[in-house]
């Protein structure tokens, strides 16, 4: 064991080591929050400064995180955030938790950890750990980041260590949060690797599964997101055969998990959402090209999921004309607008495609979402009305998501039509007449 590796163990076992997190998002935050939980001094880096304030003030923004947890970590002084990345040069380790978005070429858009990179390089320190987390294509840690850091002359393994440890935060989860979900760590050298599982060992309660280098980890993390989007291509496809064949596709599905083995339930929906499944696929294409492969059924599936939000409204159109009543002018209420149930995440959520389709066949959309009061799209500003006050006006409800706190028995009576994309009606026992699903 290297001088420095044994010096940074030590320090992050006897809680001495002080911990970086850039990036407070969906991601970072959450994990500073374990960090200084465990007993670490943590420093947030963003280059927002209304997130940094909020941090500072003890306001969260994050739903997964308890309010009281964050306030008490700032107040004692565990916690701090900042937009100065020259205090990089005070932290043992930091952890990179940005964005890594598609432009609009569908490309990796990799900036972010670009930008991170080089402004971690520019106060980075003998015996100090780099860890990568954001989503990414196989070869990002290596390829990119790696040679950023060694820029001013540090060498990787030697005077630094650098790993890749794929976030797994699924928003929302009651049950699997930061700080009980299994890690993934792959190290760019044995000693990297070492030294980040001690890292996590010592902040989270779960178990910590090292892999032989950053770009397994990396490839694992694609391959997590590219089985969930294939799987749920396969649920809407079987949902657009299904509706042309009279059958329900939800009583099938229902039928088919019976099967104790050889069988794991995916729904069909509107789309997909969030910013991993609908983003990962397009990563692992990307990055396919180089080595002269095609990943046709990857791509396949895209192209499916990617049709559901226009399959929506196809159906919604077919639904007010056999109501004698034409897309163009009708009111629609649209129920629902995070990707997925109980949170307030909007981020890629198939919603806004739905609406973006609606408006586009002359349709005046009405909104609601009990978590999210008002969010821009496309340069317009949208807000959430009470459901209870415009249902009765209104032409047609879409629901495209399935809060746990909607009275669907109570919309299903009041409501002209229903379309319900998610199944959140099944067990509706009244005004079955008026309720037709995906």
């Amino acid at each position: 064991m290297s001088r420095l590796k044994k010096e940074l163990v030590k320090k992050i076992e006897d809680k001495k080591a002080k911990l970086g997190v850039v990036g407070l998002g969906y991601v970072g935050l959450p994990l500073a929050v374990e960090k200084a939980k465990a007993g670490y001094k943590v420093i947030g880096f963003d280059v927002q400064s209304k997130k940094v304030k909020l941090v500072n003030e003890g306001h969260n923004y994050i739903g997964d995180i308890v309010d009281s947890d964050l306030e008490k970590l700032v107040e004692s002084g565990s916690l701090k955030a900042t937009t100065d990345f020259s205090f990089v040069e005070d932290v043992d380790v930091v952890s990179v938790c940005v964005p890594t978005p598609l432009d609009k070429y569908k490309q990796p858009d990799i900036s972010y950890v670009v930008n991170s990179g080089k402004s971690i390089a520019r106060y980075l320190h003998r015996g100090m750990l780099v860890v990568l987390e954001s989503t990414t294509y196989p070869g990002t840690t290596e390829e990119v980041l790696k040679p950023i850091l060694e820029e001013g002359g540090l060498k990787c393994g030697e005077d630094f260590f650098l790993a890749f440890s794929p976030e797994r935060v699924d928003p929302g989860n009651k049950k699997f949060k930061t700080k009980n979900t299994p890690k993934v760590v792959g190290g760019c050298t044995k000693e990297c690797t070492e030294v980040a599982a001690t890292l996590y060992r010592n902040i989270l309660e779960s178990e910590i599964y090292t892999v032989s280098s950053p770009a397994v980890a990396e490839m694992e993390k694609i391959l997590e997101n590219v089985f969930r989007n294939i799987n749920i291509g396969l649920a809407n496809e079987m949902a657009i055969l299904c509706k042309r064949m009279g059958i329900d596709v939800w009583e099938v599905i229902d039928a088919a998990k019976t099967k104790p083995y050889g069988f794991m339930p995916f729904y069909p929906g509107p789309g997909l959402g969030g910013h991993c499944i609908p983003l990962d696929p397009s990563y692992l294409s990307w990055k396919a090209k180089e080595y002269d492969y095609h990943t046709k059924l990857i791509e396949t599936s895209g192209e499916i999921n990617d049709l559901m939000p226009e399959f929506v409204v196809d159906n919604a159109m077919k639904l007010l004309n056999d109501h004698k009543k034409a897309m163009n002018g009708a009111k629609v209420l649209i129920m629902g607008m995070s990707y997925k149930k109980d949170i307030d995440d909007l981020r890629e959520s198939p919603s806004l495609k739905v609406i973006d389709h609606l408006e586009k066949n002359g349709a005046e959309v009405i909104i609601n979402d009990p978590y999210i009061s008002e969010f821009k799209h496309k340069g317009k500003l949208y807000h959430t009305v009470d459901w209870e006050e415009v249902i009765d006006g209104s032409d047609i409800v879409i629901i495209t998501t399935d809060h746990s706190c909607y009275d669907y028995e109570g919309i299903a009576e009041r409501a002209k039509i229903v379309y319900d994309t998610r199944n959140a009606t099944k067990d509706v026992k009244n005004n079955r007449n008026k309720i037709h699903k995906l």
